[in-house]
Order: C-alpha cells, then structure tokens, then sequence
C-alpha cells in the first residue's frame, strides 16, 4: 500500500528481457536502506526487490504489468518516481494508493498556471471498465506515475491536474510533455462503490 507521495526518482542503470519479463536496475538515494522481497512503486508500480547490488536493485516486471503501464518505454537514463510502502503509524498525506496501474494515459496538453503547471491526459475510454469504476470525478483523487493528486475538468476520457513548483522538481513531472505516455490508478473507493452497485 502506498500513499502517492514521491519520495524521489530513480535513475534506470540497466535494462535486461528474460522471456516475456523485464528486469531493470536502478539506482537511488536509500537503495542501501531496501530489503529482498521489498515492495517499491515505480511510476505508481508496485514491484517487487528481487537483487541488491551495491548502489544498485533490481526489480522485474512481468507481461501483464507491462501491457498495462509505461515500463516497457522505460530506456537507461531515465528518471523513474519511487516510493516505499506507506508505514501504517504515519499520516496518509496523498490517498490510498495500491500501485496496481489500470492503464495508461498520454499527455495532450501542457500550460503555465501562473507558476504552477496544467497537464492534460487522454486515456482510452472504456464504458465496461467505467462501470467498475475506471473513471476520475472533479476534486476527486488520480495517481499519475506514482503521484497523488486532485482531478480537474474530468470528461469522459480526459482529466487535468495541477503541478506545484515543488512537485515539478522532485517528480519525473518535469519530463512529461505533450505525447508523454504516463501510468494512471484510479481511486479504488470509486472502484468499491462501483462494485457495490452491481451486487
């Protein structure tokens, strides 16, 4: 369970394919600080530590986690947000976060906010999986890579969130522009309710 608060991003240092999985080796600040088995987000993945190398892990994702999220993309150099499993005695600053991504959505717009950033996403509007609630509400909650944030001017398929300043530098947000394709999780409260309802 994660919260959605970045803690920093990762650096991808390799990239191996074994079969149908991907195994990518990254490097952070608190690498020293992980465990075997350890549950780490990557863009708002959950994935799981499987080595420990000196300043170096690695995590592996396998086919259904890559047909749903933007691993596959991932290239050496890249910057990946990162964040351990929220520890149940703190405050919950974001919202409840599962790290199990749902789709993919790209970016179709980026504008100044007077300091602050607007970023527009486009996902593929799917009405069976809006009935089980695969869908964002105005001021309601969306993980974007990982991020917890507030939704803006919902529509069908597209909703708008705002960056801070803060965000933009600690968050791969920074290199999100128009066509970037980013990892969504939708607010599973909106998935139990949608649930509900069909029973």
């Amino acid at each position: 369970m994660f919260s959605g608060i970045i803690e920093e991003f990762a650096t991808v240092t390799a990239i191996s394919h074994d079969r149908e999985n991907i195994d990518f080796t990254l490097t952070c600040s608190f690498t020293g600080e992980l465990k075997i088995d350890q549950s780490v987000a990557h863009n708002g993945v959950c994935l799981t530590v499987v080595s420990i190398e000196g300043d170096n892990y690695v995590v592996t994702a396998m086919k259904e986690t890559l047909d749903r999220s933007n691993l596959e993309l991932l290239k050496v150099g890249d910057k990946v947000n990162v964040e351990r499993s929220m520890m149940m005695n703190g405050r919950l600053d974001g919202h409840i976060v599962q790290g199990h991504v749902d789709q993919t959505a790209r970016c179709t717009a980026r504008e100044d906010a007077g300091g602050s950033t607007y970023f527009t996403f486009s996902y593929d509007f799917d009405a069976d999986k809006a009935r089980n609630g695969y869908f964002t509400v105005d001021k309601g909650s969306v993980t974007v890579n990982g991020v917890s944030l507030t939704v803006c001017n919902p529509t069908r398929s597209t909703f708008q969130v705002a960056i801070i300043p803060y965000t933009m530098e600690h968050t791969n947000f920074q290199d999100i522009n128009i066509g970037t394709v980013v990892n969504i999780e939708f607010d599973i409260l909106g998935k139990y309710i949608a649930r509900l309802q069909q029973l």
